[in-house]
């Protein structure tokens, strides 16, 4: 990290559900695109927030970075609770340095004209693309440049709390140790670079040597520790997240919905089902269901009806295979725009097979492909957009959709074991209907073909 200025990015991460019920907003395309080289352009250094990552925490080192950063630009887009929270922090103590942001076709639930936000605009579907981009890019850069400009003279007031005060006076941000905070946001990142690094290395062995250098638990940003956590997920270390959770983490991250859920996720990987299911079931029960907790629990249960049907007890695994069902039923109806328990549940509910659970199929297939379709709307489609096509044309028993959703598929392959996966998923709905007396001599040969590409 260089002795540029720092300036702290305030927005949501990842794909975002369009409060408009539009598709999904990528702002991590908009932060690569337009808002990083923006700030970069102005000659400061990006910082970006990582509260999402964290499970919504609000921790000591985003105050930290809230007070101390010498520039902010907040995306107001979607009215992310937890970025007004923090322009409000922001506003509170800094006076000017500022920038607001806002997708012009959003709805923000407040009148933002008084901080004289930057508007920009989405493309069709709510694509970013360099046409939107570009203009975006340039004028972050020349509001930025314009604040550096006149930050030592007579700093433009963007904070409607000194607007309104006459005479209320910001701390002496000088006073604040700013040098060790540097210092301190340099080792979170050099820390987060060699996580990456060591997840698309597959290297559990670096992993395990990082965190033996984390150093005190109180010493470590909430972000290093989530990071450690999904890096061991990718590379299948289950004992070493569990570890991580029990021994390392801060209590209050412990209590971060998705580092919970993560957690009931690797105790099923790990085989300990009962374990991953008390602790999902104890967030739907704080939190209330969503698409993520349940699409969880419907793994563990059909985890257990696998295990129990190829030990041959029937009933027990009917039992499973109903509670899966349930699970990833209620998933998607708690987020139709989610269509990872959608499709999980009308797979199971083919392999159910009796006339009450193939009408529900029939009934709920139409909504998850339109889910899917969505999303393939908004973003470049990969292989499990097009794997999810094919099944839910095998579901529907369409042959001629199948083969070429097939054709799409095999061609969007990245690793074999994703045609391995859709490969499995066919064999267990082909061999449900044989023995319902069903013969579809086509998905067998759908299924050899994947079974090539694996």
């Amino acid at each position: 990290m260089n002795d540029h200025p720092l300036c702290f990015v305030v927005m949501p991460f990842g794909e975002k559900k369009d409060p408009g019920g539009g598709p999904d907003i990528d702002f991590d395309r908009i932060y690569n695109l337009a808002i990083r080289p923006g700030v970069e352009a102005a000659g400061m250094e990006p910082l970006r927030a990582d509260e999402e990552r964290v499970g919504g925490i609000i921790h000591k080192p985003m105050f930290e970075r809230l007070l101390l950063c010498d520039y902010a630009v907040v995306d107001l887009t979607t009215g992310n609770a937890n970025v007004f929270y923090e322009l409000g922090v922001r506003h509170a103590v800094r006076p000017a340095t500022t920038l607001t942001l806002f997708a012009r076709q959003q709805q923000i639930p407040f009148d933002v004209s008084y901080s004289r936000a930057l508007p920009y605009e989405l493309g069709a579907k709510n694509r970013f693309e360099q046409e939107q981009a570009a203009p975006l890019r340039n004028a972050i850069t020349a509001r930025l440049v314009h604040l550096r400009e006149h930050a030592t003279d007579e700093p433009e007031t963007d904070s409607p709390l000194f607007q309104l005060l006459q005479g209320y006076q910001p701390p002496d941000i000088a006073r604040l140790k700013t040098d060790v905070f540097r210092e301190q946001v340099k080792y979170a990142s050099d820390i987060k670079r060699r996580l990456a690094a060591a997840r698309v290395a597959k290297d559990a062995t670096q992993l395990h040597d990082l965190e033996t250098n984390l150093g005190p638990a109180d010493a470590v940003e909430a972000g290093v520790f989530v990071d450690l956590f999904l890096s061991y997920r990718a590379v299948k270390d289950w004992a070493a997240m569990i570890a991580l959770y029990e021994n390392r983490m801060p209590a209050a991250l412990k209590r971060a919905v998705l580092v919970r859920e993560q957690l009931g996720f690797a105790y099923n990987r790990a085989g300990e089902r009962k374990k991953a299911l008390d602790i999902l079931k104890e967030v739907v029960d704080e939190q209330g269901p969503s698409s993520e907790s349940c699409g969880l629990m419907g793994r563990v249960y059909k985890d257990y009806w696998s295990e129990a049907r190829l030990a041959g007890r029937e009933a027990e695994a009917r039992g499973w295979l109903r509670k899966a069902v349930d699970a990833y039923v209620l998933g998607f109806e708690t987020d139709w725009r989610d269509a990872y328990p959608g499709i999980n549940a009308l797979t199971l509910l083919d392999i159910q097979g009796d006339p009450e659970s193939l009408e529900k199929k029939r009934a709920m297939l139409p909504v998850v492909r339109y889910a899917v379709n969505r999303r393939i709307e908004s973003a470049t489609p990969d292989y499990w957009d097009h794997a999810t096509l094919l099944e839910l044309a095998v579901l529907d028993q369409d042959e001629t959709a199948t083969s070429k959703h097939l054709d799409n598929t095999l061609a969007a392959v990245r690793e074999p074991w994703e045609p391995e996966s859709t490969h499995n998923n066919l064999a267990m709905i082909r061999d449900a209907r044989l023995t319902r007396g069903v013969d579809e001599p086509w998905l067998s040969d759908v299924i050899h073909k994947l079974g090539e590409a694996k």
